[in-house]
């Protein structure tokens, strides 16, 4: 099969302790207790990777949420665990979250190299800017940033982490014992970076990593998030509703990257899935509402109110949103593209505060799916050649039984069909998405 087909399917494990639904550490099945274990995390990349997925994921975020109390939030340090990762695991690719609000880029260019050679080439960085006031003040800040400077100081850290990364050429280690001579230090090129908000000097302080460059991911859907992912992303996750939707997402953002020297294939395009699976579309239902039922709705109410920045305590549960106190989008310093999505749906279907709760709690926005391995299948396959996915950012709502449900049924079925590979044909991370080492001097 070839791998780099616009008709061959890739998926992402996006692994959140027991699940990406907000009450899975609820359910008999699940182990909360096993949060913050490896080899829970071992296993479950093990079984990724024995499927053939083109990468695992790991999402961080630098603060407690307050609703703790409710779910069960822990998740280790991105990059100590996918270090770990690497060691027992041979071809799957790694994606880390880093942001580019509270870290500076020869720190985080430095991880990604070491994190690159660990793993044989098989690094990720996803993007992130970062959200909240909370995050913030845990870097010494009474505020964060507003939305469009965050960005501004984005493009600014990847420029200077790009930079960074190239500036060891491939024959600067010249190995030579009898001279005496380890490296040329004409092939190493110091970054001096200079811009508004970051000053590098550079070189790094390792040679070169198999990629070079980490493959650059991305999951901000708003103007600034989608002018950010057409100059840099080369794998972009984003939460859409449904196949039209992600449709529309997926012609927009494609056809911005003309703009930047890009061709089309230069990027991947992952909606997030929330699959259930069930030997018929009956059983895969009630495994849904099963979940839904052992939510709590103050858990629900008070991620809501934040995202949307309106307290919402003071409104019935069975009544709309108050939309007469909602925020001006544009305004919205938080998850713009997310605020859009959830008011447009409640809007759309005429939901209350109950059922939009409801509709949210497995996948915050993302496709939710219920329903037989074959329908799955179809619907997946469907995305793919109607140009709505290069590929799914797989979320399993319960694990590890969803992502062995899938693992056992899903993946054998698209198989099957010849959208999906039997077999790794390379071995870093840019090979298995058929991404080029493509040049990025234009984009600096």
């Amino acid at each position: 099969m070839n791998e780099t087909s616009p008709k061959t399917m890739h998926l992402n494990l996006f692994l959140m302790s027991t699940g990406h639904h907000e009450a899975s550490w609820r359910h008999p099945s699940a182990k909360p207790h096993l949060a913050t274990d490896f080899r829970y995390y071992e296993r479950m990349a093990k079984l990724a990777e024995a499927a053939k997925m083109d990468s695992i994921f790991i999402a961080d975020k630098y603060r407690l949420n307050k609703m703790t109390k409710y779910r069960v939030i822990p998740q280790l340090e991105a990059f100590t665990l996918l270090s770990a990762l690497a060691a027992v695991t041979d071809r799957i690719g790694l994606t880390a979250t880093a942001s580019t609000t509270y870290n500076d880029p020869y720190h985080i260019a430095r991880k990604f190299t070491s994190l690159d050679h660990i793993s044989g080439g098989r690094a990720a960085w996803n993007i992130v800017t970062s959200t909240g006031d909370a995050t913030a003040r845990n870097f010494g800040r009474e505020r964060h940033l507003d939305h469009s400077l965050r960005y501004e100081r984005a493009h600014e850290f990847v420029e200077a982490a790009v930079k960074l990364w190239t500036g060891w050429a491939k024959d600067a280690l010249l190995l030579n014992r009898s001279a005496g001579l380890y490296a040329d230090m004409n092939r190493i090129k110091a970054a001096d970076y200079e811009g508004r908000h970051f000053s590098v000097a550079g070189p790094l302080n390792l040679p070169r990593s198999p990629q070079a460059v980490p493959v650059l991911v991305q999951a901000g859907s708003s103007e600034d998030g989608k002018a950010f992912a057409a100059r840099w992303a080369e794998v972009v996750f984003t939460a859409q509703p449904g196949i039209r939707e992600a449709a529309s997402f997926y012609a927009d953002l494609k056809g911005r990257l003309k703009a930047w020297g890009r061709e089309r294939d230069h990027m991947k395009i992952f909606p997030g899935l929330i699959p259930f699976v069930g030997d018929t579309e009956a059983e895969a239902k009630d495994k849904e509402l099963e979940l839904n039922e052992l939510s709590v709705s103050e858990y629900g109410l008070h991620n809501l109110s934040a995202l949307l920045q309106t307290d919402l305590s003071d409104c019935p549960l069975d009544g709309p949103l108050p939309y007469e106190r909602l925020p001006d989008p544009e305004l919205v310093q938080g998850q713009q593209a997310r605020f859009r999505l959830y008011t447009e749906l409640a809007r759309r279907e005429r939901l209350s505060i109950r059922q939009l709760l409801i509709r949210t709690a497995g996948g915050r926005g993302h496709f939710t799916l219920a329903g037989t391995p074959v329908q799955i299948a179809d619907t997946m396959q469907r995305w793919l050649e109607e140009e709505a996915a290069d590929g799914f950012n797989l979320m399993p709502p319960l694990l590890p039984s969803g992502l062995e449900d899938f693992v056992l049924k899903v993946i054998p079925e698209l198989q099957n069909r010849g959208i999906y590979r039997t077999e790794y044909s390379g071995t870093t991370l840019r090979e298995h998405l058929g991404l080029a080492a493509e040049p990025l001097a234009q984009r600096i």
